[in-house]
């Protein structure tokens, strides 16, 4: 039987996912860190607390997740924090633009996904809306933490 490139590619995402869920990267407290925010998904228990570090001239130094969640919401976090890592922090508002706006978009339709990287493995998630807050969540939580701290849910 052979496999049709869909088929490979949806495959190859669903490896890329479970790796990331699996081994995430940049996982752990971040000490010391300049922001943090905590965020929450009460759908599915998903938590997350993110820890930034954030150079004077703006940029990212470094970035740390931890917390429990499903294996959409720890890859997300895991592929976020190796795309934002090193880029200014307008960079990673607009980085966060894209990706959200890419992965509520209409399942049918068609998405460039130039300027996602790795994110693009994500936007699979678009069939099944409820998994959505899943891969969103460490993206708002970064938001929260951009903007001061506190705790951001995925119900607000």
């Amino acid at each position: 039987m052979v496999m049709q490139a869909d088929d490979q590619l949806r495959q190859l995402y669903q490896e890329v996912i479970l790796d990331h869920s699996r081994s995430p990267r940049n996982f752990g407290k971040l000490e010391p860190h300049t922001h943090a925010a905590e965020g929450y998904n009460p759908l599915c228990g998903d938590q997350l607390e993110l820890y930034l570090r954030i150079a004077d001239d703006g940029r990212i130094e470094d970035v740390h997740f931890d917390g429990k969640g499903c294996a959409i919401s720890r890859a997300s976090a895991s592929l976020m924090t190796e795309e934002i890592k090193g880029k200014t922090v307008g960079d990673a508002r607009m980085l966060f633009e894209r990706f959200h706006q890419a992965i509520t978009s209409d399942p049918s339709a068609s998405v460039d996904g130039r300027g996602l990287g790795k994110l693009v493995v994500l936007l699979g998630v678009r069939e099944f809306p409820t998994r959505i807050k899943c891969a969103t969540l460490a993206w708002h939580t970064l938001l929260q933490a951009l903007d001061g701290g506190g705790t951001t849910s995925t119900e607000e």
